[in-house]
């Protein structure tokens, strides 16, 4: 029984990209051992990479942002201020409220986790593949950007 080339595409596309998924999530995992990111939950680091990336913000704009109920956001918030990650100040804006910001040491943390994982995998790249296979990968990775750029 032969196989229409279009039905084809679609079969090989969406294996491709269950291939895919699943190699960028084991890269995701090999990173973030590299970056010693520790005992910090998923919505932690997104609460740290958020307030680094847009910088201070109040707790109940921190919830919004990330979909979360303020409760459980003063719970994160909670952690973070307990691991010595996040600091809060009054809001000039509105003294009744809290602006969060990363501390300096979190930002030295964050810092050190990218160039941990930079060099992971800068040496990886180097030991395992050839300099032809780094030109491939280094095409690869446009084909990539064109996936996620709009």
């Amino acid at each position: 029984m032969d196989v229409a080339p279009n039905t084809q595409q679609i079969i090989s596309a969406s294996a491709l990209a269950q291939d895919l998924r699943a190699l960028l999530g084991k890269l995701k995992r090999r990173l973030r051992e590299q970056a010693h990111v520790g005992d910090l939950t998923p919505s932690q680091v997104s609460v740290l990479l958020r307030l680094e990336k847009e910088g201070s913000a109040t707790a109940s704009g921190l919830a919004r942002a990330e979909g979360m109920r303020p409760q459980s956001m003063a719970a994160v918030i909670a952690a973070l201020e307990g691991a010595g990650l996040v600091s809060g100040a009054p809001d000039p804006n509105d003294g009744r409220q809290s602006l969060l910001s990363l501390t300096d040491a979190c930002r030295k943390w964050v810092r050190d986790g990218r160039a941990a994982r930079q060099d992971w995998l800068s040496r990886t790249i180097q030991a395992r593949l050839s300099l032809q296979e780094q030109a491939e990968l280094a095409k690869a990775v446009e084909l990539l950007k064109r996936l996620v750029d709009d």
